[in-house]
């Protein structure tokens, strides 16, 4: 990664609910390298936030979705086209018995997939977020 270069750091989370992971799609964007791609949700860590923090804030904002957050899975480092991005992606779980409700404030749609599923496999993925596909297959 360049020195020049914007970069963002930011948190990802894996929710479990079960056997199956959220997947959420990208609104519409004028980076065509993520614009409509599928991703797992979060956001940036604000000052004074330590990365859980952030997680969970940035869920219960985006989804209106309270999660317990775990263990970390995986840090990514992505270069886009136009910044580079570094990804702290967490294991995350909702207590919920029936399919939570996800309000979508900012993504077109969502779906629960297990890891070992070819549809969760054939998603149209954000770069940064193949990575944490790729681990969550290997511990499927």
């Amino acid at each position: 990664m360049s020195d020049s270069r914007k970069c963002i750091e930011v948190v990802a989370a894996v929710i479990h609910w079960k056997g199956s992971i959220l997947c959420m799609q990208r609104g519409e964007n004028k980076r065509s390298y993520i614009s409509k791609k599928w991703e797992f949700p979060g956001g940036k860590v604000e000052a004074g936030e330590t990365e859980k923090e952030a997680l969970a804030r940035e869920i219960k904002e985006e989804l209106h979705l309270d999660i317990a957050v775990g263990e970390k899975i995986i840090t990514v480092h992505h270069s886009y086209p136009d910044f580079d991005l570094v990804m702290h992606a967490f294991d995350c779980h909702t207590s919920h018995m029936s399919e939570p409700d996800i309000v979508r404030t900012e993504h077109l749609d969502h779906c629960w997939l297990a890891p070992n599923d070819q549809e969760f496999q054939a998603l149209d993925w954000a770069g940064a977020d193949v990575p944490i596909v790729e681990a969550l297959m290997v511990t499927s």
